[in-house]
């Protein structure tokens, strides 16, 4: 059996040391960054086990590196740590993509539980290729197609679509897709998804059949081929 690999996140130096002693002593191989550049470069180029991310590194911090890894299509489990206690900041670490939330100060035997849980978990393998009706995203190089022609899409463009697509055949709300494309000071009165959605349908669905977007009146949207 293979030595499980770890990637910790922590910038406070006496709780990394604390945390990395207490996981080699419990056979695993540690990786420590201690801000968000450096934990993006590493779980770029390292395949991890799972990822031990404190909220507040500097450099990106820990939600905006747990976005940063999601969006990259990666599905390795995130156990996220912090000083901070608060409902709100627990919610900002799981919308982010983490699997678990876990408030300092804690026991070491309790994150030792927890990533044993999401170690046994595993990660879901989550494909870069999405197909839905005559529609192809290749979310690595973000690449999209249709009926074998290229569609040149904007940034935000892109990530509404793949949101979407990710979603295919359920309704997905504009607060889901203002959490997955644009940050927390998004205004939520504005009408620029139902812009982008409008342009979306412009390139996507123009004067194909069937549509691929779809309105759900005072619900959201569902991407599916009628």
């Amino acid at each position: 059996m293979s030595v499980m690999r770890i990637l910790l996140v922590e910038d406070d130096e006496d709780v990394a040391r604390f945390i990395r002693k207490g996981l080699v002593e419990n056979a695993y191989a540690v990786d420590v960054a201690d801000d968000g550049e450096q934990a993006l470069e590493l779980a770029g180029t390292t395949s991890y086990d799972a990822i031990v991310l404190d909220l507040l590194i500097p450099d990106p911090d820990g939600v905006a590196v747990c976005r940063s890894v999601r969006a990259d299509g990666s599905s390795v489990p995130i156990l996220m740590l912090t000083a901070r206690g608060s409902v709100d900041d627990k919610i900002a670490g799981l919308d982010a993509g983490a699997d678990d939330y876990l408030a300092k100060p804690f026991e070491f035997g309790e994150l030792l539980a927890r990533m044993r849980a999401l170690l046994r978990r595993g990660p879901v393998a989550v494909s870069s290729q999405i197909v839905v009706g005559e529609l192809e995203i290749d979310t690595r190089s973000h690449r999209v197609n249709i009926e074998g022609q290229p569609l040149m899409l904007t940034t935000k463009e892109y990530a509404v679509l793949e949101h979407l697509a990710r979603n295919a055949g359920r309704i997905v709300t504009r607060e889901e897709i203002a959490e997955h494309v644009w940050n927390e000071e998004f205004d939520p009165f504005t009408n620029l998804i139902e812009v982008y959605i409008g342009r979306l349908r412009r390139i996507v669905d123009r004067d194909r059949m069937p549509k691929l977007i779809h309105t759900i009146r005072g619900s959201g949207y569902i991407f599916e081929a009628r």
